[in-house]
């Protein structure tokens, strides 16, 4: 799991800069309208889905005054146009596997878009299924290092279903089934550890080690895709490396 613990956490200190938190609150707040719509409640008691949502916005301190009007729009409440989800599937240089995932409230636009960044950056777009099949969703659950040990984690989550926990930093990162994201994220609280981020993500079942010069065109098509207004997920299968987080 650890290229895609590192990548992970580049994310989530992506989420904490103020210069980015504005686009990070619209494509969370698109996520909760979804969630809402798809769950079928705007009450996140009896809609899992929003519930593991807006613990994702509270990680990263969107106000609540964002969230109300999110849920809002989902109910039906609020105006704006349908938002769809979609995902695309493509290689990157090195023959580097990326799922990206997006939600759009114009599909022509945000295909056009993705198709270019693939293929202005060495990379193309593949048929459904042709990537997919490489990753399965998993829970992904960060929590602050401080005051925490992974042994102490481990103590509190095993049960819950969690399968892995590894240390980035500032963050402990907890992996486990899809199933278990709930339960994972209500033993924590039972302990009183607040969760920073809890999702959904696709994790791949085995990481590829490239040529440090493909790697860094992949990582430059990653941030692409990560700055997208559109795009509310990434997946990658390329092991990355230290270096090329300092790079």
């Amino acid at each position: 799991m650890s290229g895609h613990s590192k990548w992970a956490s580049i994310k989530h200190k992506k989420a904490a800069n103020d210069s980015k938190k504005g686009k990070i609150w619209s494509k969370i707040a698109k996520e909760i309208t979804i969630a809402v719509k798809e769950g079928g409640s705007p009450d996140p008691a009896q809609n899992a889905r929003l519930r593991m949502v807006i613990v994702k916005a509270k990680g990263t301190n969107m106000p609540n005054d964002n969230i109300d009007r999110a849920i809002k729009r989902g109910a039906g409440g609020g105006d704006g146009a349908t938002i769809e989800e979609i995902s695309y599937e493509g290689y990157a240089p090195g023959g580097v596997a990326i799922i990206v995932d997006v939600a759009t409230d114009n599909k022509n636009r945000t295909a056009a878009e993705i198709r270019s960044i693939f293929s202005k950056n060495g990379g193309n777009l593949a048929e459904n299924g042709s990537v997919s099949w490489q990753f399965k969703k998993k829970a992904i659950v960060m929590i602050p290092s401080a005051g925490n040990t992974e042994e102490n984690l481990m103590d509190i989550v095993l049960d819950a279903g969690a399968e892995d926990i590894e240390q980035d930093g500032e963050v402990f990162t907890i992996t486990g089934p899809m199933e278990s994201l709930s339960s994972i994220v209500d033993a924590l609280k039972e302990k009183g550890i607040e969760p920073e981020s809890a999702e959904i993500v696709r994790v791949a079942d085995n990481n590829m080690t490239i040529a440090e010069a493909e790697a860094k065109k992949v990582m430059k098509i990653l941030s692409l895709f990560e700055d997208h207004d559109d795009v509310s997920a990434v997946a990658t299968n390329l092991e990355i490396t230290d270096n090329l987080i300092e790079e």
